[in-house]
Order: structure tokens, then sequence, then C-alpha cells
């Protein structure tokens, strides 16, 4: 799985959620809502600066973005690209099907 954080998104994160160097932020597939790769489940993050075993991680700004392997199950199959939506002004979410 490949994880990728665009600049103003991890701007955007930053200033949003006041991480700053060295912090790090899970991203993890949560119980409730809807998403286009889960029925039944959505994407969720936390800020955790204790990462377990991750699958994908990248590092921006010196914030550590990661999923760990307890959470790859919601991922299968997929890459996460998040990107800032300039009109809402908020992240948008970008599940990229994995070649075969």
């Amino acid at each position: 799985m490949k994880l990728t954080i665009s600049d103003d998104a991890s701007k955007w994160f930053a200033e949003e959620l006041g991480l700053q160097k060295g912090d790090g932020l899970k991203f993890f597939g949560k119980g409730y809502g809807t998403s286009t790769i889960q029925p039944g489940f959505s994407l969720g993050m936390l800020v955790d600066n204790n990462p377990d075993r991750p699958v994908a991680e990248t590092e921006k700004d010196g914030i550590k973005y990661y999923v760990n392997y307890g959470d790859a199950w919601y991922f299968f199959g997929y890459d996460l690209e998040v990107t800032l939506n300039h009109e809402t002004n908020e992240p948008q979410y970008n599940y990229i099907k994995q070649e075969d």
C-alpha cells in the first residue's frame, strides 16, 4: 500500500489539528459511515505518535502519516492519496486501485 499526502493537505492538517514536527497522524477504517471501498465503514484519522507495524507511511513537514498493520484491511487493494480540495478547504481522500 502507498500513502501520499500533498503539501497543501499536510499544511491543512498541521494548522487544523495543531500538529508539529515529530507528531504522527494515523489513518484507519472506522465502523460506521460510508466509503467507496468499504460499505458500512468510513475513513478515520487520529493524532497518534506511536505507529504499530505501519504498512504505509510517509513524512511531510516533519509529521509522520501512516496506516498500521491492524488497519490494512480497510485499504485492501487500494492506495490512499490525500489532497486538499481548494473549494471546500478540506482534505480530499482519493482511493487509488492498485494494479494487479
